[in-house]
């Protein structure tokens, strides 16, 4: 009988579990809303296991969290932990339920949660939540038994009905999950449609940052795009502490690898990341901790730049994150290049449109239609006209009367699509007080505007006509003397001049360094090449040469036949004249060397020259009969500047410098003492320097070891041992063997020995010029 009993109450416990559970499920079956689902669940176990709490926590699979909702007054507060935490944790992880009595004995327990919510756990039941499928997709806990303690019953009953709700449970999360991704979709495309319709580029790139690091709630982005013609990635929408427009080279840094490979890098340590540039941070203070960087490409798959993403809220990014930031980058990169196009564009106008308003002609623009389009400052300031009286004008109304022969040759340009250019010519035009008329004279060029095409490097004439270019150049009085001075000297030494006018070009005495050069054997080479072949090459070799000294500050005094007189500290000085002279004989030389290898190509004989600087007082101005002047420079110093180069050939050197120029040199060259001489008309010796700079090692080998030996055999011949400077100078030779010099010096001495100079003082005299 006690047997029945216990049957019979066995059934009434199994009847009154399934009616619960049929129960539980009857609660969240009708229901779609994922927090309404975990309230009725977690109330349910609550009050059927006469517990104080119980929690429900679901698996994030996409930040591998265990997260559960928590009611606090009228919102919902979501709590989350990582799934292999705690005892839920554990529970996860092995899938098996579990009864813990004393909660404060297992070192498994997580505090965190009872700190955040203010609840005190004792003890628990946790169990697992597993789909039909029979994955787990979260767990359950029932905490604190108010009377006694959970049994195996209790364990069994919360299993029976986290399965009978997992189904629920599941369809509500993904629906959850849908209703997310449809409302990101919604906000994607609403950020895309606000995005794209700037057409500014810094706006552009300003909303694109905001909205890239908003979508992934990420602390800052950074947009790069390429520029190619310097092939640096550059910025100006970078958010935080901006620092103007950042430009880097397009390989540099993980921006750079992106855009170099065309793939995405996803770096949740970015200190650990070789590639990660920390300059930047050091600069600015800012710490980054995670990047994620996507290549943007164009409509033909070409990589035009990278998003830059720093620093996600609370996690690292995630594949989702980098999915929809590619999605984003791909919606753009149109606009970003459209925006980019119309910013080229536009600074083009405003280059073209400033290029033409600070040019010292004037310039007037035509249209196809024959109307004025444009008058740039100099033009009205030259017509003594305001804008409009110009603009919008027909052609031949403005150009009529005195000036309708201009509007002749714009309609013949128009017609043979060729430039006309008359030179000074004089044209009418009011004077400021319009009262009279006044007259003007100009260098007059009108232009065909035809469309031209860039196709491979080639420019490609499409002939489309699109008007006319009429330019005024102003050839006043003083635009003539610039003119005429800035070929011998730099435009703006002829400017400074201009302006002190007489006060300089009257005369003065003044110290300079004179500067001589001539071409080696030039006679044999006339010989060769004619009177029109002569004439040709000097053309050549005086645009090479002169070039060398104006871009040192020297002038151009003035061509002897193939030799150059220029100087450097004349007319307006510098602190580094001698430098400047010096400089400009190396470049000479060098510029020499390579225009001979262009000539050597095609078969014609090379050129070699030979320089001679001294630094002395000069008288300096202009000289000369009434009907003809010169800007020119007389004295003793300019003598001897023509004699070191003379001497040149006797020393087999290209460039000499006295020791009054060495002295004064502020730079540091390679130079060599080589003799003190007495130079024909003078009785007072001076120190001669051999330049040496202009020498590579296959030009002058083992230089400073011949300049040593020389240096050595050098003192030794000034004090008559010619014997052992002889020796050096043979260490010279075994040094480098076309040591000329060298060669130079050994006759010399052997020269000593036979006439044995007892009265020799180191001293050589020159006889020759």
């Amino acid at each position: 009988m006690a047997k029945k009993n216990d049957t019979i109450n066995e059934l009434k416990f199994r009847l009154n579990r399934t009616e619960l559970l049929l129960e539980i499920n009857g609660q969240v079956a009708g229901l779609n809303d994922l927090s309404q689902i975990l309230r009725k669940v977690v109330k349910f176990l609550t009050q059927e296991l006469n517990a104080d709490r119980a929690t429900l926590f679901l698996n994030d699979d996409e930040t591998n969290e265990l997260y559960s909702r928590v009611a606090q007054g009228d919102l919902v507060r979501e709590i989350r932990i990582l799934n292999t935490v705690g005892i839920a944790g554990a529970v996860y992880q092995s899938e098996a339920g579990e009864i813990v009595h004393d909660v404060s004995k297992d070192t498994r327990f997580n505090r965190e949660i009872d700190q955040q919510t203010g609840f005190k756990t004792k003890n628990m039941i946790c169990c697992p939540v597993k789909n039909f499928a029979g994955k787990t997709i979260g767990v359950i806990e029932v905490l604190n038994k108010k009377v006694g303690r959970f049994t195996k019953d209790n364990l069994l009953f919360v299993e029976a009905a986290a399965s009978r709700a997992a189904k629920s449970i599941q369809n509500a999360q993904n629906a959850e999950l849908y209703e997310k991704k449809r409302a990101k979709e919604i906000e994607f495309m609403n950020i895309v449609s606000d995005v794209t319709a700037e057409i500014d580029l810094n706006k552009l790139l300003r909303k694109v940052m905001e909205e890239a690091a908003r979508m992934l709630n990420a602390d800052r982005a950074t947009l790069f795009l390429n520029d190619s013609r310097s092939g640096e990635l550059f910025s100006r929408a970078a958010m935080g502490e901006g620092i103007g427009e950042i430009r880097l080279p397009n390989d540099a840094g993980i921006a750079g690898s992106v855009f170099t490979s065309g793939k995405t890098i996803n770096i949740p340590h970015a200190y650990a990341d070789l590639r990660f540039n920390p300059e930047f941070d050091k600069k600015t203070g800012y710490f980054t901790r995670s990047i994620l960087c996507v290549p943007i490409r164009n409509k033909n798959s070409e990589v035009i730049g990278c998003t830059q993403v720093l620093n996600k809220r609370g996690d690292k990014f995630t594949n989702e994150d980098e999915s929809r930031l590619t999605a984003f980058t791909q919606q753009i990169a149109i606009s970003l290049e459209n925006a980019k196009l119309f910013e080229d564009i536009s600074k083009s106008k405003k280059y073209n449109e400033s290029m033409l308003s600070s040019m010292s002609n004037g310039v007037i623009t035509v249209n196809e239609d024959g109307v004025i389009v444009t008058c740039n400052r100099a033009g009205l300031n030259m017509l003594n006209i305001k804008q409009s009286d110009v603009v919008a004008r027909s052609a031949d109304d403005f150009f009529s009367g005195s000036r309708e022969w201009i509007f002749k040759k714009i309609l013949s340009v128009k017609e043979t699509r060729n430039p006309v250019t008359i030179m000074d010519v004089e044209i009418v035009v009011d004077s400021k007080e319009k009262k009279e008329t006044e007259v003007i004279s100009v260098n007059l060029s009108i232009l065909p505007l035809i469309s031209e095409e860039l196709t491979s490097g080639i420019i490609n004439k499409v002939d489309d006509f699109m008007g006319t270019l009429v330019i005024f150049e102003d050839i006043s009085s003083e635009k003539r003397v610039k003119t005429t001075m800035s070929r011998y000297m730099d435009p703006a030494i002829a400017d400074q001049l201009l302006e002190k006018g007489s006060e300089i070009m009257g005369g003065q005495n003044t110290e300079a360094t004179i500067l001589f050069s001539d071409i080696r054997s030039f006679t044999n080479i006339t010989e060769q090449l004619g009177a029109q072949g002569t004439v040709k090459l000097l053309n050549q070799y005086f645009e090479i040469m002169v070039e060398c000294i104006t871009e040192q500050g020297g002038i151009l005094d003035k061509f002897i036949g193939d030799a150059i007189m220029a100087a450097f500290g004349l007319p307006i000085t510098y602190d580094d004249d001698e430098d400047r002279g010096l400089k400009a004989a190396i470049n000479m030389i060098n510029r020499l060397w390579a225009w001979n290898k262009e000539r050597e190509k095609v078969g014609i004989l090379p050129l070699d020259m030979g320089l001679g600087l001294n630094t002395d007082n000069v008288v300096a101005g202009n000289i000369g009969s009434e009907k003809r002047m010169d800007y020119t420079m007389i004295g003793d110093g300019v003598n001897l500047a023509a004699r070191l180069e003379s001497a040149c050939k006797q020393y087999n050197a290209r460039i000499l410098i006295s020791d009054y120029t060495f002295k004064k040199l502020k730079g540091t060259y390679r130079v060599r003492y080589i003799d003190d001489v007495i130079v024909k008309g003078k009785t007072e010796p001076v120190g001669i320097h051999e330049v040496l700079d202009y020498h590579n090692e296959k030009t002058f080998p083992n230089l400073l070891e011949v300049v040593n030996y020389f240096n050595q055999g050098r003192e030794d011949y000034k004090l008559g041992n010619f014997d052992k400077a002889i020796l050096s100078f043979e260490n010279c030779l075994k040094a480098n063997e076309n040591d000329k010099l060298s060669h130079t010096y050994i006759n010399r001495c052997k020269h000593l020995i036979k006439e044995n100079h007892a009265d020799w003082n180191g001293i050589w005299k020159m006889d020759s010029k």
